[in-house]
């Protein structure tokens, strides 16, 4: 399929990228590798654009359901090789990012290692997320569909990271790989916990639902505040992890783009621990000057914290 993820739609998805988030889009232009930047434009523009179809544009749990099978059979298409018929611009991005990885295969030693598979786990895990959104729509789920949910998403974007920053340099491959990652993740659905629940997904237990009033009249209530907390310490202990494991990442750029992520979730729990577990609608400071002062600093100090254990965590890397 030559003549998909040229130059038109590599500049699409740097100018998607560069409208829905600045932070990603500074990210991959100053971290990524030169050879990868287009690629880590690609992953977030198509991954946004799923995104978006899903929760805001298609009908109906058919429709959405529907949407994410034919992403799924253009994905194994470019995989194999095979036209893919008449593509959306924004499917043509998913089709460059899998020929641009077909095209560096043949410079790669014979047996390859574990991150020459990254991508495409990447981007199988993030159809994987769609897939549940897109029947979860106003029912419950139990805790082990919310937790292959949230380890599906933590793949998706750890290998994202290792993919397009520091590709190819030494990384733990172990159970410690997603876990930052997985902590972030829980950080995210409680800031965006009421929302979603408004907008019909139950990120939090069944038992702990009403349907007699809005999230922001019970959300307060002891109960929910209780899992709030538990919530929380389960995202940091997730971070400590992932602190250690970055240690052992070879790559300067990628630990230190892991740490920026860690520290943008985790001025999250701060919030939500200074404010008594009480989850607000919304966090908007977040996204402020101020909000984004603390980050860094936040970036800065996680770095150094890892720092200081790289050496013995990457000597039992290299030993186990």
């Amino acid at each position: 399929m030559p003549g998909h993820g040229g130059t038109a739609q590599d500049a699409l998805a740097a100018s998607v990228t560069r409208a829905a988030s600045l932070q990603s889009y500074l990210t991959v232009r100053w971290l990524a590798d030169p050879a990868f930047r287009a690629d880590g434009y690609g992953l977030y523009a198509y991954f946004r654009w799923l995104d978006d179809q899903v929760d805001e544009h298609l009908p109906d749990e058919p429709a959405r359901l529907a949407f994410v099978a034919q992403q799924r059979a253009v994905l194994a298409a470019a995989v194999d090789g095979r036209p893919g018929g008449v593509l959306r611009p924004e499917e043509t991005l998913l089709v460059g990012l899998v020929d641009r990885d077909r095209a560096r295969r043949p410079q790669r030693p014979a047996g390859g290692a574990p991150d020459d598979e990254g991508l495409l786990l990447c981007l199988r895990s993030m159809l994987d997320v769609m897939q549940v959104d897109a029947g979860r729509r106003g029912r419950a789920v139990d805790a082990a569909t919310l937790d292959a949910y949230t380890q599906s998403l933590s793949v998706a974007v750890t290998e994202a990271l290792h993919h397009c920053i520091g590709h190819g340099a030494g990384a733990p491959h172990g159970a410690d790989r997603y876990v930052a990652v997985r902590g972030a993740h829980v950080a995210h659905m409680l800031r965006d916990l009421v929302e979603d629940v408004e907008a019909g997904y139950l990120n939090l237990p069944a038992q702990l639902v009403r349907h007699d009033a809005r999230p922001s009249e019970w959300v307060h209530e002891p109960d929910v505040r209780a899992w709030v907390r538990d919530r929380v310490a389960l995202a940091r202990s997730c971070f400590a992890a992932g602190r250690r494991s970055f240690a052992a990442v070879e790559s300067r750029r990628c630990r230190l783009a892991g740490h920026a992520y860690v520290a943008r979730f985790e001025w999250v729990l701060d919030t939500i621990e200074r404010e008594g577990f009480r989850l607000r609608p919304s966090y908007p400071e977040r996204a402020t000057w101020r909000g984004g002062v603390r980050i860094a600093v936040g970036t800065a100090r996680s770095a150094l914290g890892g720092s200081r254990n790289r050496a013995p965590a990457a000597r039992q890397a290299v030993g186990a």
